[in-house]
């Protein structure tokens, strides 16, 4: 069992940065293939950046790339995702998920492929 908990969200303007962290608690929370995800209001959970167990191989939503970079500190069990220059349609729910299953360690832009979620963080950019 993993335990997801987010932090780091908050209101921020236009053009500016936060990093959000995604702590894991359970025995094998470091060799998951994390993910993080947004939720607008009115719009479906839709996928941000994913890592692999390893933390080599990271992918990206177009609408994100070149601004957001996740990557991860295995021996402190989380994942973050530091989010530069952003914009009023960043604004969202962040949430981080850990997969689960035969494929724990392989990164995944489906958010079907994640067994584990945390509660979500408020990011608001202002225009």
């Amino acid at each position: 069992q993993v335990q997801l908990v987010e932090s780091g969200g908050g209101l921020v303007q236009t053009g500016g940065s936060l990093r959000l962290a995604c702590a894991a608690s359970g025995r094998t929370a470091s060799t998951y293939a994390m993910g993080w995800f947004r939720q607008a209001p009115g719009k479906e959970r839709g996928f941000v950046a994913t890592i692999s167990g390893s933390g080599i191989t990271t992918y990206y939503a177009d609408s994100v790339k070149g601004r957001f970079t996740i990557f991860r500190d295995n021996a402190k069990k989380t994942v973050y995702l530091q989010m530069n220059s952003l914009k009023p349609e960043d604004t969202a729910v962040y949430y981080c998920a850990a997969r689960g299953g035969p494929l724990y360690y392989r990164q995944s832009s489906g958010a079907d492929d994640y067994d584990y979620w945390g509660q979500g963080t408020q990011v608001t950019v202002s225009s």
